[in-house]
């Protein structure tokens, strides 16, 4: 029986090692690649069309900074038109009602679409939506997004100077990345995958993808790719993945910045992260196939596609070896150095995550400070993420659980939070790692401890935090506002 335990505890670190080699991958790639550049034509005084579309449900705090955000781009008013795709069944409708009529009063030309069912989801709305959209280019901002003024002016020119380009993406910016320690490391995080992983994506044609806002498509892109599909959770990877397979090209603009909200709690969080995951995994499942056999991509891209639509399966890599740690030390086995040899490899994504910071931020030694703090976290996720993806390989549904935006107290808000079974296995984690911590340090086993002190703190903080906030109510924050001249009411 020891015997298969080890065999598990190596395939689980050799597997885990390899994203740490992606990791060093991806940093070489970055330096090949950091210089490339895209001609890019001057915005012409009559520009393509553009339909921005707003896609919106039970928020009724951030509502109000979207529209306006949206309304006063700076493109030409004859060549905009704006949809608020209002699903909500709370209150975000009688402001989505005022906000419409107060801008098209304001001659925004601007228009309030609901349906009778959420079918679909976001995918489901914004498919419903495409039949009456004006515009040749569509634009995508979730709820708490705020773009700049000048968004389109700089990413629209981009379909100009290249017929076959079907999607730019813009940079993910933060409102509240210094709020608290969690929207801080939710931050490191961020920046690691646009700073990195999204430049080495789309420079070196590596299956990039769309992000589900900040984005601008070419309609005959979305068209020719199949639309929109509420199949999977994960509705951008899904027609990003879509577009890649039929031939299109991507750009992303890392000095295109669009300030958006993280979630504010260890709860909300979790909802996202969980759907980020499912939605991944069921990409995996529905593309494999298609990904390895499509012509016309290189097998550098479709192994890089497939490990990173498979990287929130680590997370059961991880859970397994922290279960592993205990037997193993009571049978007295020593791993080795070999062990050290496949930790190393496995700081490429750790790399990357520090590399990020001084791309982007001018204090970038202050902001790492978190960065301790973002492993302990990502340890402690690990539960919920597992959960998630084990529930594509053998659930049935799958719903599309909306991430709370700050403020949401509404019924269909604290609907979506209630108690959490995985509350549980996260204790039992935690006092599993304690148990195993304190037999290492008895045993002299210290290779291990770091790895099980971090497993008692990431499962500790998830768990106390997600108990903590059963307790207390969602409450609403201000952010720092997005500056405008306009008339304040709204």
């Amino acid at each position: 029986m020891i015997q298969l335990l080890i065999i598990l505890y190596w395939l689980a670190l050799a597997w885990l090692s390899v994203y740490g080699l992606l990791g060093f991958y991806t940093l070489f790639l970055y330096g090949r690649h950091r210089r490339d550049t895209y001609t890019c034509p001057p915005l012409p005084a009559d520009p393509p069309s553009v339909t921005i579309q707003l896609p919106v449900y039970n928020e009724p705090f951030v509502v109000k900074r979207l529209v306006r955000a949206a309304a006063r781009q700076q493109y030409p008013a004859h060549r905009l038109q704006i949809q608020l795709l209002d699903d909500s069944t709370d209150k975000t409708t009688e402001t989505a009602v005022r906000l419409v009529a107060y801008y098209q009063k304001k001659g925004v030309n601007i228009s309030l679409l609901r349906r009778a069912e959420r079918t679909g989801y976001k995918a489901g709305a914004l498919a419903a939506a495409l039949p009456q959209a004006s515009g040749d280019l569509i634009a995508i901002f979730d709820a708490d997004f705020g773009p700049p003024p000048d968004f389109l002016q700089q990413t629209v020119p981009h379909f100009l100077a290249n017929g076959r380009v079907g999607m730019v993406q813009a940079r993910w910016g933060h409102l509240n990345d210094q709020e608290s320690a969690l929207t801080a490391v939710q931050a490191l995080a961020l920046d690691k995958h646009f700073a990195m992983e999204q430049t080495v994506r789309h420079r070196a044609h590596l299956f990039p993808k769309f992000n589900g806002a900040g984005g601008v498509w070419r309609r005959a892109c979305l068209e020719d790719a199949g639309g929109w599909q509420a199949d999977t959770i994960c509705e951008d990877l899904c027609l990003s993945t879509r577009a890649q397979l039929r031939g299109w090209q991507f750009r992303f603009l890392p000095d295109v910045v669009v300030p958006a909200e993280l979630p504010p709690t260890i709860t909300a969080y979790k909802i996202q992260q969980a759907r980020w995951g499912k939605g991944a995994t069921q990409c995996l499942r529905k593309y494999a196939r298609p990904i390895l056999t499509t012509p016309g991509h290189s097998w550098a891209a479709r192994l890089y596609a497939l490990l990173a639509m498979l990287a929130y399966s680590t997370n059961l890599l991880i859970i397994l070896l922290l279960l592993l740690q205990l037997p193993l030390m009571v049978s007295g086995y020593q791993p080795g150095g070999w062990v050290w040899l496949l930790t190393l490899a496995g700081l490429g994504q750790p790399l990357l995550f520090a590399l990020a910071q001084p791309l982007l931020h001018r204090d970038w030694l202050w902001r790492l400070r978190h960065f301790p703090a973002m492993f302990i976290l990502a340890m402690g996720m690990t539960a919920v993420m597992s959960r998630a993806v084990l529930q594509v390989w053998y659930g049935r549904t799958h719903p599309f659980i909306r991430t709370p935006k700050r403020g949401a107290r509404t019924a269909a808000a604290n609907a979506a939070l209630p108690f959490d079974w995985i509350v549980l296995a996260e204790l039992a984690l935690a006092l599993y790692c304690l148990l195993s911590l304190a037999i290492a340090v008895a045993g002299g086993h210290w290779g291990a401890v770091p790895f099980l002190a971090a497993g008692v703190l990431g499962y500790g903080y998830v768990c106390g935090q997600s108990c903590r906030e059963l307790s207390r109510p969602f409450m609403p924050r201000q952010f720092p506002s997005l500056k405008t001249t306009e008339n304040r009411r709204y």
